[in-house]
Order: structure tokens, then sequence, then C-alpha cells
């Protein structure tokens, strides 16, 4: 037996992954286990759950990754503050202590956390996220696109996946970064860099283009895909903010105020920055085709998980398919080193096939039968077969569901096993859902969880989508479900199989017989500023918080109004906007 240990950290989003014999066992993020969101901590509790879940101990791993090189990326830090000294004294100033404290002695803190003597790797952070994608991708060959903010130095890649071998041809190098220039803007409307991006993806289709000139004289983008920033607009290299008076002056103005109103130029500012990263992308995606011959396209990186981009880059790329890391950002970063290690660097061919996200921690019915009697909760506990028509019913019927099963997600999106669902086809269930529930802006548009059978039927979409990283416009004949069609007409859809998520795709099930309609909308179950809830413990506060009117803990179902009020000191608890 050989066991690999992937971990990334000390950024945002870490996490831990375990391969053993060629197999992903277990992946988690550490936020899941601190409540603290994006968390970028040294991942202790997921590894330890990695390690559980494979019934291992730290002194049965063989090798241990990390997903970048902190030496690499302080030499930039440096560099860059030092060709813009002074002004760059203060950020210096600040980010000097927690890297001579932390984040460049990876080495001795993984050999100190568990009392490892065995050979530690480090991967380049886009080979991390290239590995990521085709390593585990059904593709013996494919094309490797790869966009973020900034690894060590490079920014955007490309290169060609054959068998066990990825090989890295073209390079963006930092300050130039597709991602931060996306961060740029998602701080200038008013969200928070490295977790509102999402946001401004989902305020764009709010929007007309009107910025795209002003866009163009900040970025220049060749043929190739290729471009560069004119960084007189920037300060990100030396300093804590993004931009400067020069792109307030080109935009018309200094940022919006968090939590003030969106006016209509917000959404035109997120609509022009969407155009142009669909531009650029869909330009590198083309022209890696052209040059590779490639039929087949892998995307990784934090940019990936802009699901209209990706779509667009489908569409319109010439590939016969491609294949999105599901964790595409930061915490991917674990399964690419750790395949990295085992495939190519210790030789052994590819196997392992990554088909679902169902990588973390789960509970069974004894666990959480256990957890709801020691809080005094009243509930029933029901086989599927009476769980599932019944569950259904009450989606029907108007009311809001938190669903709990099986193995946590890993990556960013809800899958079905830590979801809150509701009726699609309410036209008031979307305004309700993000006041009562998720509490977030009104614009945020819900995904709708489909049969995978039944995806051509609904959507324009001739092919499985399961890890919600791609749109698709609602077909004109099935404008019966308001609440996950956003206002182009499009969604962000999750295909649900009875393969891979047989209890999820069970209740949508029982939900079609009744309705005639496959289509449920499926959000994470968090609130705002919190992550996705991990423990029988974390869904049952965040139910009982929230507007939400049921819970189903794997087979147990607790109506809200039979349930006793939390203790002061969790009813009390505020949320951190995000």
């Amino acid at each position: 037996m050989t066991a690999v240990l992937g971990i990334s950290s000390h950024y945002h989003d870490s996490a831990a992954a375990l391969v053993v014999d060629g197999a992903l066992v277990a992946a988690a993020q550490e936020e899941r286990f601190t409540r603290r969101k994006h968390d970028p901590e040294f991942p202790v509790h997921a590894i330890q759950y990695c390690l559980r879940e494979a019934g291992l101990t730290a002194k049965q791993i063989d090798h241990v990754g990390f997903y970048d090189k902190p030496f690499l990326k302080f030499e930039r830090l440096m560099a860059s503050y030092m060709a813009h000294w002074p002004w760059g004294w203060r950020s210096f100033r600040e980010a000097m202590p927690l890297w001579l404290r932390n984040k460049l002695w990876i080495r001795r803190q993984i050999r100190s956390a568990l009392d490892f003597d065995g050979p530690i790797h480090f991967n380049v952070h886009h080979m991390s996220h290239a590995a990521s994608a085709f390593l585990v991708s059904p593709f013996e060959e494919a094309a490797i696109l790869t966009l973020d903010g900034v690894g060590e130095w490079g920014t955007t890649t490309m290169g060609v996946g054959r068998g066990t071998q990825i090989t890295l041809t073209h390079e963006i190098k930092f300050p130039h970064s597709l991602g931060l220039l996306y961060s740029a803007m998602t701080h200038y409307v008013g969200f928070k860099v490295n977790s509102g991006e999402y946001k401004l993806m989902g305020l764009a289709p709010n929007g007309r283009p009107a910025f795209v000139s002003q866009l163009r004289e900040v970025i220049d983008i060749r043929d190739d895909g290729s471009f560069a920033l004119d960084m007189r607009h920037f300060d990100y290299p030396w300093a804590l903010r993004m931009t400067n008076r020069r792109w307030d002056r080109l935009f018309g103005g200094p940022r919006r105020s968090p939590e003030t109103p969106l006016s209509q130029r917000d959404a035109d500012l997120a609509r022009s920055m969407q155009v142009i990263t669909e531009e650029v992308m869909l330009r590198a995606a083309r022209h890696l085709r052209e040059i590779t011959g490639m039929r087949h396209l892998c995307l990784a990186g934090g940019v990936a998980l802009n699901c209209v981009a990706n779509a667009v880059v489908l569409r319109e790329a010439g590939y016969d398919d491609l294949w999105i890391q599901p964790a595409a950002g930061d915490a991917g970063g674990a399964i690419g080193v750790a395949f990295t290690i085992w495939n190519t660097a210790l030789g052994h061919p590819r196997t392992h096939v990554m088909k679902h996200a169902y990588l973390g921690p789960a509970y069974n019915n004894d666990q959480i039968r256990a957890s709801l009697e020691a809080r005094g909760a009243v509930f029933e506990h029901l086989p599927d077969e009476e769980l599932f028509p019944r569950v259904a019913q009450m989606i029907a019927d108007g009311l809001v569901i938190g669903w709990y099963s099986g193995w946590m997600e890993f990556g960013p999106r809800a899958l079905g096993s830590r979801s809150i669902l509701a009726d699609a086809r309410d036209p008031g269930m979307k305004d309700r859902l993000n006041e009562k529930i998720k509490l977030r802006e009104g614009f945020r548009p819900f995904a709708p969880a489909v049969l995978e059978e039944e995806v051509s039927n609904w959507f324009e979409l001739d092919r499985p989508s399961p890890y919600m990283l791609l749109t698709a416009q609602v077909r004109e004949d099935r404008r019966t479900v308001p609440s996950i069609t956003h206002v182009d007409g499009s969604a962000r859809l999750q295909t649900v199989s009875r393969e891979t998520s047989p209890r999820f795709h069970g209740l949508i099930s029982a939900f079609h017989r009744l309705t005639g309609c496959p289509v449920i909308i499926n959000t994470s179950f968090n609130v705002r500023g919190e992550p996705i809830v991990n423990t029988p413990d974390d869904a049952y506060r965040c139910f009982m918080r929230t507007g939400m009117d049921v819970l189903v803990l794997r087979n147990h179902l607790l109506i809200k109004e039979k349930q006793p009020p939390l203790p002061p000191e969790e009813a009390s608890e505020t949320f951190e906007a995000d």
C-alpha cells in the first residue's frame, strides 16, 4: 500500500486530499471543520479527517505533497516590493511577519504536524492546477488551460497532458493576470476579493457591456488569448489595495461602498468584465486547440469556476468535450499535487477517474440520532421509500428543506449532500430564499438540480454537468421554473446521476412523479459569511437560525415548529458579511 497526502494552505481555501494506491479516498477543505470561511491555515482538521476515512495513521503516509513552491512565491513578493520601494513598505511590513513565521517553513510545519520523516514534494502552483484537472479526467490526452490570480509567478498556463505526463508550454506571468483583473473589478463593485467573484458573475446578466471600451484600455488581448495589463491602473503588486485613482477616473468614480445599494452602473461594470473574461478564455482555448490538435480540454484555476465563460468555451472553442475540476481553485491543488506524485513522480499508470465530488465526512443514522437527542430535538425516522415522497410533497407545497445526506462535497458547490432545496416552479421562491434563509443580495440566482436523464428536455445542453460549472439556457417551452431562470434565460445547472448520487436522485425522481417536473432548486446549506455545514450539529444550528421549514438529516425528518428553541448563545450568533 502507498499513501500520498496532498496539501494546499496559507493563501485561501486550505485543503487536504489523500490518494491510496492510486484512488482518491478523501478530500476536504479546512473551513468546513473550523467554521471560518476560506480558512487559509494549515489544514490540520482536514488531514485528520482524510486519515480517519482511510483508516490510516500519519505514520502510514508514504509521501506528502505541497501544492506550490513557497520560496518562489516569496521571491515574487520581494521582487514586487523592491521594484516599488518605498511605496510598498506598508504592505511589506504587514506581510513579512506571516511569511517569516509560517509560510516559508512548510516543510518544517508538515514534519511537525504529522511527525513525518518521509519525502516531501513541492509542485509549481499551476502544475498542481493542471494535474488536478487532467490526471483525474476521463481523457487519455487533452489540452490544458489554467487561469487564476497568481501562483508563484504564473497566472495563466497552457499545455498538454498525455498519459501520466503534463507539459506546460506557455505561461503568462505576474503582474499580468485575468484572475486579478476580475478580482479588481469585484473589489471596485464593492464585493470582497477571493469570495465575491461569483457575485460579480451573478450580477453580470443584469447589466449591459457599457464599460468594455474602458476595460480594453486596461487589458490588451491578443489573438492567441495572451494578454497584458496596463499596470498604471493597479496597486496590487505592492500595496494593500487592488486599484488606484487612475482606475477610478477611467470608470467614472470611486468604488461602491460595501453593503450599499447596487446600481445599474454596477451591473454594467460586472457585465463588461464578464465579456472580457469570456473573450480571453475563448481566444486562449481556440489557440490551444489549433496548436495542439487536441479534441478535449481540461480547465482549472479559480477563473475556471466562472461557469458562464466555461459554457462559452464548450460551445465555441471547437472541442468535443471539456472537463473541469469541481474544486478548480486552490483547494483542488491538494488533489493535483497528490496525483502528480502518484502518476508522474512514482510512475504509476492512471487508474482513477474523478466521477463525483462526494469526498468529505459522512455521518450515519446512529451518529445523527445521538446528536439530535443530545439537543432534545423532535424528529421522525423514516425509510427512504417513505421519506422521499413525503419530502417531495413538502417541496411541492412550498416548504424549504435543509437536506443533509451522505459524504460532504469537495469544492465550493453543494451538490445534494449539504443542500437547501425548494420548488423552482414557485416565482416567489428566489426572493424568499435570498431574504429569509440565505440572508444575501436579492439579485443572486439559484441553481437547478435536474435528473441527468431529463437535462436535454429542460435545458439547451446535451451532456451532464455534475458540478454546476456550466450554464445553459432554459428551453423556451420549459420556462415554468422561474426561480432558477436568471434574467437572461440561463441557469447554472447540476445534473444528478442515479449512479453517483442515488438518494438525491431518488428524491428528485419522487418530485418528478408527483409534479411532472424533474427540476428543483439546490443551493448550499449555509448562510452568508458561513461555510457549508459539515456536521449534523452545524446543520441543526443553521436550520434553527434561518427560515427553513424542514430539516432532513439522512433518514431523520424534523419540522421547525416542533423544535425547542436554541440556547441563547447560539440563537444570537451573527453572521459575517462575505
